[in-house]
């Protein structure tokens, strides 16, 4: 039986502490230790204002932690009863910058509902098949790039580099404007990060990435608007000016708060997941090697995973609109409401032996998109087709990709930020090599039969060695095929 609410002053604080910055400067597996207790004992608990926020707001008394599965979910749909309009961050934050930073996903209806309708009849399939080519290309570069280096950070030339290109492909953003809107829009999740400050004041830093990404913005517009229609480029950003629903069209405001929301949200989204996702099949070469026996059929739900374990954002908050009820709990009108998605996508009551990382898992009824309900992620088929593309070429091209040492986290409760993570491969001189002796040789086709990716009798009758130095996953296999030459042609080295 639920009894009165508690005023806040009156409340007791939870003993878990999720609002400290030691909490958030741990690593996921720690942090679990306490989501595991709070889902299993308080599952809907009342803790302490998050420390090292952005404002100080005297008027912060606290908010509910919300952590299991089920219960995210029903926050996320009870859309009435938990607002986004008053912002989707632990942090208090004035209504201009609500609006410039968070976007239309920190409204509710009305307003929510026609800037959505609006936004979505522009960010059609349309727009995903027209990019499609350009997100297997983008990541083919991108990897191709980093392919003869043995060594090198994963975060800042491919993990940074995939969304940056194709979330500015199809938005319309030309070069030249590519690297500013990249390095700007890390601040929104990175102004705890004193080495991406560089001593600059953090408010005053984000607010100056901000406005550089509105400008940018502001002036793509103007040319769209500028231009015939017939000359416009065919890109989301035009097709957002030609937008309209029953007379109604989106207003530049809106077109660049949506812009905005893309590049900080689609970028680091996208970004943290494939450094994550990497780190994983590092960790699990047997389930890496399990994908590449048949990457078309098992990558899709290996990316799923990757999205579950990694849970890009950790957080999302609502506010309670009215006085309610919520798992026995009585909230009171105002209360912040923080949903935990990554304690939601490690309940043991949704999904069995959370803490392993299982690639074939299914069904996987993960939240790294949120719960559902009207919020429902607009980008999360553009984020799929990334992570498939660029892991596919991870996987085929750098078979034996490692991470050395430890990677850098950031220590925000929002992005679960990799800023540096350092990783090395065998190619560029360091792996094996197969030395062929032509001379030797009498091409009988045994070599092609144990390894038919490395070698193959041509219609000449001449053996040809495809690949000289083959990836580290194909050892077995080449090792075997040399030593089954009968005239001692091929030799393994390295």
């Amino acid at each position: 039986m639920t009894t009165e609410a508690i005023p806040r002053e009156q409340r007791p604080y939870d003993p878990a502490d999720l609002s400290g910055l030691a909490f958030w400067s741990t690593t996921a597996a720690e942090r679990e230790r306490t989501f595991a207790e709070l889902r299993a004992e308080r599952p809907v608990s009342w803790h302490r204002p998050v420390a090292n926020g952005l404002f100080e707001d005297p008027n912060d008394q606290g908010f509910w932690a919300v952590v299991r599965h089920e219960h995210v979910v029903e926050v996320t749909r009870r859309h009435d009863d938990f607002l986004s309009g008053e912002g989707i961050v632990f942090e208090s934050m004035p209504q201009e910058l609500l609006d410039a930073g968070q976007g239309f996903i920190a409204m509710d209806p009305p307003r929510h509902t026609r800037v959505r309708r609006l936004l979505a009849s522009a960010f059609t399939p349309r727009q995903m098949r027209r990019i499609e080519d350009r997100i297997t290309a983008n990541s083919a570069r991108i990897v191709d790039a980093v392919a003869d280096e043995p060594e090198f950070d994963l975060v800042a030339r491919v993990s940074a580099l995939v969304p940056m290109h194709n979330i500015c492909d199809m938005v319309g953003v030309p070069d030249e404007h590519r690297r500013t809107i990249a390095h700007e829009a890390q601040f929104a999740g990175g102004w705890r990060d004193e080495t991406l400050l560089d001593g600059a004041d953090p408010l005053t830093r984000l607010l100056e990435a901000a406005g550089t990404m509105r400008e940018v913005c502001f002036a793509l517009l103007a040319e769209r608007r500028a231009a015939p229609v017939a000359e416009r480029p065919d890109d989301l950003l035009t097709a957002l000016v030609a937008a309209e629903i029953d007379g109604e069209r989106l207003s530049d405001d809106e077109i660049v708060s949506f812009f905005g929301l893309l590049m900080v949200a689609g970028n680091d989204t996208t970004r943290q997941a494939i450094s994550h996702g990497t780190r994983l099949l590092t960790e699990h070469p047997d389930q890496a090697d399990w994908l590449r026996e048949d990457l078309d059929a098992r990558l899709p739900t290996a990316v799923e995973e990757v999205l579950r374990v990694s849970t890009p954002i950790m957080t999302f908050r609502r506010t309670a609109a009215r006085d309610c009820e919520l798992a026995g709990q009585r909230l009171t009108a105002g209360d912040k409401v923080v949903l935990f998605y990554a304690s939601a996508n490690a309940d043991p009551a949704v999904f069995a032996d959370p803490l392993r990382f299982d690639v074939a898992r299914s069904p996987n009824h993960h939240l790294a998109f949120g719960g559902g309900g009207i919020h429902h992620c607009l980008g999360l088929q553009l984020a799929r087709r990334q992570l498939l593309a660029t892991f596919r070429e991870l996987l085929t091209r750098l078979p034996d990709l490692e991470v050395v040492g430890e990677p850098r986290l950031g220590t925000g409760n929002f992005f679960h930020a990799v800023t540096r993570m350092t990783v090395r491969h065998g190619r560029g001189g360091r792996g094996m090599r197969i030395a062929h002796d032509e001379s030797r040789c009498a091409a009988t086709g045994i070599c092609e039969s144990l390894a038919p990716d490395v070698f193959e009798v041509g219609e000449d009758g001449w053996l040809v060695v495809l690949e000289t130095e083959p990836a580290e996953h194909r050892r077995a296999a080449v090792a075997e095929a040399c030593a089954a030459c009968p005239t001692g042609a091929l030799v393994l080295e390295g």
